[in-house]
Parts: C-alpha cells; sequence; structure tokens
C-alpha cells in the first residue's frame, strides 16, 4: 500500500482535510469523492496506478475529517471549495480531475465553469440527475424545514468491525481487507467505545433546490478538456436516479472530447470494486491528455 500523507487546508472559512500521495514535483491529479465517502478511499486506485503521480485528494465539506459547514450544504459550495483548492495546489497550472459519483458532477460543471483551470476530466459513474419538475418544490421545501428542526444522527456500530461488516452487505463486492480499510477511513469513534460515520447527519436532509439538467448541460457544453466516463455495465444506478437513456444520450453529445469505457462486473463503487482497471484507464487517458494525443 502507497504511503498516504494528511494536511490541512484552509478552504473558505473551513479546514479541509486532504490525503497526499507521491512527490510534490510529480505531475498533480486530483481526485474527488463522491457523496458518504472521503478522499482516502482513492488508495485502492493510487496503489494500482504505475506511473509516477501526486495524487491529492480533499475531503469535501462535512465529510471524512473536514470541517462540518454550520449552515448547511448547498452544491455550488463544492465548486467554490474545488476552486479555493486549486488556487492553493496549482496555481498557474491547469489540472487533471478525477471525480467519482459526485465529484465527477462537480469536476464535470467545473470543467466548463472554469475551462481554462482544466486539462482533462475522468467521471467515475456521474452522469448527473434526472430534472425535476417545477411542481416538486412545496413538498421538497416543506421536507428541508421539517428535516432543520430535527436531524437524526448517523446509526451507530459495535466497532469498525461491525462497520466493516455493514459495507461488506452493502457491497458485496469488497473483500474483508478493504472493507476493514475502508471502516477505518468512513468511521469514527464515538460516544461508550462506539463507532458512527464520520460525516455531518445534516448530509441526510433533503435538499429543497431541484435539479435543473438544463443548467448541468450549459455548463457541460462549455468545457473544452477531454472528458471520459468510466461506468459499470450494470445500469442500476442510472434506473434508480431515474435518468433515461436520452437523458444520457444528450450529457454525452454537450462534451466536445468524449469518450466512454463500460467495465462490467463492478457496481457504484468502482474505484473499490475494479481499481486496477480504473487506473489504467485513468493512467492512459492523462497521459494522452498530456501530449495531446487521441486516446
Amino acid at each position: 500500500m502507497k504511503t498516504a500523507r494528511f494536511l490541512t487546508l484552509p478552504v473558505r472559512g473551513l479546514r479541509m482535510h486532504c490525503t497526499h500521495w507521491g512527490r510534490d514535483d510529480a505531475p498533480l491529479l486530483i481526485m474527488l469523492h463522491g457523496w458518504g465517502d472521503a478522499g482516502a478511499s482513492f488508495q485502492f486506485v493510487v496503489d494500482a496506478l504505475a506511473q509516477d503521480w501526486h495524487v491529492a485528494a480533499p475531503d469535501w465539506r462535512g465529510f471524512g475529517r473536514s470541517d462540518w459547514a454550520p449552515d448547511g450544504y448547498w452544491f455550488p459550495d463544492y465548486l467554490a471549495d474545488l476552486d479555493a483548492l486549486l488556487s492553493a495546489l496549482s496555481p498557474e497550472t491547469a489540472v487533471h480531475l478525477v471525480g467519482h459519483s459526485m465529484g465527477g458532477n462537480i469536476a464535470c460543471l467545473y470543467a466548463g465553469i472554469r475551462p481554462r483551470r482544466v486539462a482533462s476530466v475522468v467521471a467515475i459513474d456521474a452522469f448527473g440527475l434526472a430534472d425535476r419538475p417545477a411542481d416538486e418544490a412545496p413538498g421538497r421545501y416543506e421536507k428541508w424545514l421539517n428535516g432543520l428542526a430535527a436531524t437524526p444522527p448517523w446509526r451507530q456500530y459495535d466497532s469498525f468491525e461491525a462497520l466493516a461488516e455493514r459495507l461488506r452487505r452493502r457491497n458485496p463486492r469488497l473483500d474483508a481487507a478493504k472493507a476493514a480499510f475502508l471502516a477505518r477511513v468512513l468511521g469514527r469513534s464515538c460516544d461508550e467505545g462506539k463507532v458512527t460515520l464520520s460525516a455531518d447527519p445534516a448530509h441526510q436532509r433533503v435538499n429543497p433546490v431541484l435539479y435543473r439538467r438544463a443548467e448541468a448541460e450549459a455548463c457541460w457544453r462549455r468545457a473544452r478538456a477531454p472528458v471520459m466516463w468510466i461506468e459499470p455495465e450494470d445500469e442500476s444506478l442510472r434506473q434508480e436516479l431515474g435518468v433515461d437513456a436520452a437523458q444520457i444520450a444528450t450529457a454525452k453529445a454537450c462534451f466536445s472530447d468524449f469518450r466512454e469505457h463500460l467495465i462490467p462486473n463492478a457496481g457504484h463503487n468502482l474505484h473499490h470494486d475494479v481499481p486496477e482497471q480504473v487506473a489504467e484507464l485513468i493512467e492512459r487517458f492523462v497521459l494522452a491528455a498530456q501530449n495531446r494525443s487521441p486516446v
């Protein structure tokens, strides 16, 4: 297992925890985790990288070891946090972004919002959400207000081993060693020797702001960096989120330089399930982007 080091950066009034691997003078890869995850869970992909890279993987606000936001969580804040992080880590040079799920959606949006700051994007099972009709707004706002009044804590587990078993039940593709590692990344000790998730329970609240896919597509169309999606052949997440084939086709067409790779026998967490395949695709794609040659 490649050695990780941990740094804390001040980002927009919060302390952002960031996991780093590799030499500071090696080519930089920024890896962005998804909802409920943490940056250190890219360890398996980092271990499989063949080239020398400086990999930096932040914990988003309210996840992992980063500070919790006292006023709740709004999607544009992730874009602003990424912008500030890149100003600290790579103020002059465009960056290569790798993002899983929510992190991949942030990366794709950012590539269109700040096209000159992004050299390439690898999005891992990150195809956006389904468009939401306006008549859902009243109910969503009501649920959000109710959640502000009473936000339940995360479930507690008897030990890190118990949390690891829970992770394996949710994802049977995890072996015992990976689950044990992830339990330490995603969990923290709490009262009376129990273990709970390290994320802010406020993430459980419903988001009152409806997803407008047309706005995401407008951002995607401005992206100029090459974009690669890595997707599982299993489309269960797309079906669960209600993103149909027509929306997926429209999304792909938004990017001026786009390709896609489908991976069998993997679920949503491809960076855990098949890290060797993910690492190989990332390296081949990023190296080609650096050389400005076709993949």
